[in-house]
């Protein structure tokens, strides 16, 4: 018996020690260092106003709860540092300048992207993370930093399942919760920053509070978790949006039947010209300007209630309240149509060849310009850029994304949804469906459709938007058209050698290799850096401290397609093999493309 003892409590210890590693990993993320830029360099794209404009204004997310002040308050789970600091943030990869201070936009002094907002007839600040948290880049050069607004960002931002590895804000801010709420002098000086001179009379009410909120987070990373939703880690710059946004949608707000696997990552796409493009989305699959940013916050955290108190569907005018702001989504709209492509800056990154350049123009308007110079028409004084689709039997990358859109259905039955209403909605299927909807098998695309379009006319009542107003809110008076093609769009270029990694899933690390045959780029690169090589046009692929390994062999993950190499046309072969030099001309004209060096060209 004696034996039988020791050998269980070896295992208890065995065990206990196992716990207490994951526990540590887990709660201390393997994150790149700090390294501070001595100056952060703004090119022409808009003025200052604007730009804090798209910086801080919310969009009503909510992050589970979260409120602002909360947030500003947490420390780290194993010391007293603070969780908010601008120096800890942008480890994850979110951008702050250096000494930045708090500003009136800006109170909690964090980054770019990091907002707040107040529900109509509640006084609580909700933490409100924009989508310029998302789509602001920065490149590093010898210490400076070059800000690209509307660009891509490259930090780690959904994920809240735990790994050893970590590296995910979403898993780090949990750890930080979870150890704020069960430590109780944690809990104190959390609660003492938070409440003041109010400590002794709120104290239990927000610790019952933080636990709802805390209760949010660990439910979703435990979902998550078990069910093995995302098996493709994303890492910096990426994010299956479509496979989140559908499993809150259809499976945390329906039916745990409507979960699917999200397999199909996609970098952050840049901003600039996209209000000219006739269909958004890598995919192409969207096409007015309202409902996808209403998707798009609905994807990052705001709330949404599609049944009652009672578990009943919603209907009528009921349907279906949430914290979106529909006239801040109008806001910051309007604000990019402004933005310009950023032009490349010869003092920071180098001059330019410009006989070199004159020959890639030659090279791009025989092997590029078809796919990459779409036809523009005049629509009431705005133009729009009618983008080429290629199939993804002709590009040949990596079809997950187009796939699953196009492939998963979900059972939305439960929502009582009258199919002759959908008909007269605001909604527009491409093509025309040929036979009734099947609210058992919708795909994702269509319901998120019709479940935008619901929520957009359930803000704008709340909102108090007039029917003369709503063109505008809308976008150009557009419907919520939908499509569902196996096919990546080839969009303009201009301002693209500031846009790396390549292709929609990010799998290229820089533009020479995507004008390389997939036999002569990389299988693994390592992203999270900001350091550029303005050679090859992307970040620099070396491994470095805590840096995320790509692996292309990994399903969405593929880098295949888009080649120029000798072959028949299709299956991913899309020109003639380009020689070394001849790829060296085409990125040199990349690097000028849309701006206002093209015209000193030879």
């Amino acid at each position: 018996m004696r034996l039988i003892y020791r050998v269980l409590l070896l295992i208890a210890v065995l065990i206990g020690i196992v716990l207490a590693v994951v526990l540590y990993y887990v709660a201390n993320p393997k994150l790149p260092d700090y390294v501070p830029v001595e100056q952060v360099h703004y090119l022409d794209q808009w003025d200052a106003k604007d730009r804090q404009t798209y910086y801080f204004t919310p969009q009503g997310t909510q992050v589970k709860g979260l409120r602002y002040e909360w947030f500003s308050a947490l420390e780290l789970p194993f010391s007293e540092q603070s969780f908010a600091a601008p120096e800890y943030l942008a480890r994850f990869g979110f951008l702050v300048e250096p000494g930045q201070k708090a500003t009136a936009q800006n109170p909690g002094n964090l980054p770019v992207g990091f907002a707040r907002h107040q529900n109509p007839g509640s006084a609580e600040q909700y933490l409100d993370i924009t989508c310029a948290a998302c789509h602001t880049g920065e490149l590093r050069f010898n210490h400076q930093a070059l800000r690209i607004d509307g660009g891509s960002a490259q930090h780690v931002l959904p994920s809240s399942v735990p790994t050893l590895r970590g590296g995910s804000f979403g898993q780090a801010l949990v750890a930080s919760l979870t150890s704020t709420y069960y430590n109780p002098w944690k809990f104190e000086r959390f609660a003492r920053k938070v409440l003041g001179a109010d400590y002794e009379a709120r104290h239990e009410q927000l610790r019952k509070d933080f636990k709802v909120s805390l209760d949010n987070f660990l439910r979703v990373a435990w979902n998550d978790t078990h069910r093995g939703l995302y098996p493709t880690e994303e890492g910096p710059g990426r994010t299956d949006a479509f496979g989140r946004i559908a499993n809150a949608s259809f499976g945390d707000a329906i039916s745990p039947e409507n979960y699917r696997i999200a397999n199909a990552p996609v970098d952050y796409p840049q901003l600039w010209d996209i209000w000219t493009f006739d269909w958004v989305q890598w995919n192409g699959s969207a096409q007015q300007p309202m409902a996808r940013n209403i998707g798009e916050a609905l994807g990052v955290g705001a709330t949404l209630n599609l049944f009652d108190a009672n578990g009943q569907p919603l209907s009528g005018e009921a349907r279906y309240p949430s914290s979106v702001r529909v006239r801040d989504l109008n806001l910051i709209e309007e604000t990019l149509q402004r933005l310009k492509p950023p032009a490349w800056p010869e003092a920071l990154l180098g001059t330019i060849d410009k006989p070199l350049a004159a020959k890639g123009r030659e090279l791009f308007a025989s092997n590029c310009a078809g796919c990459h110079v779409p036809s523009v028409s005049d629509n009431n004084g705005r133009p729009v850029q009618q983008l080429k689709m290629l199939p993804v039997a002709v590009i040949g990358t990596d079809p997950n994304s187009a796939s699953n859109i196009a492939d998963l259905r979900y059972d939305l039955s439960s929502l009582q949804w009258d199919t002759a209403e959908l008909a007269r909605s605001n909604v527009e299927l491409h093509p025309t469906p040929s036979e009734p909807l099947d609210l058992r098998q919708l795909s994702a695309a269509k319901g998120l459709a019709y479940i935008t379009a619901f929520v957009e006319e359930r803000a704008y009542r709340d909102a108090k938007v007039t029917p003369e107003e709503r063109p505008r809110l809308d976008g150009y008076g557009l419907p919520i058209g939908v499509r569902e093609l196996r096919a990546y769009k080839a969009r303009p270029l201009a301002g693209v050698w500031a846009t790396p990694p390549y292709l929609h899933n990010g799998s290229v690390p820089n533009l020479y290799q995507l004008l390389s045959p997939q036999s002569e780029r990389s299988t693994t690169f390592y992203r999270g850096t900001f350091e550029y090589d303005p050679k090859h046009l992307g970040y620099r692929p070396e491994a470095f401290k805590n840096g995320f390994e790509f692996d292309t062999r990994i399903s969405g993950n593929h880098n295949s397609g888009h080649e120029f190499r000798a072959g028949q046309r299709g299956n991913g072969v899309i020109g003639p093999l380009l020689q070394p030099e001849e790829r060296w001309a085409l990125l040199e004209y990349l690097k000028v493309l849309g701006g206002p060096l093209e015209s000193q060209l030879p």
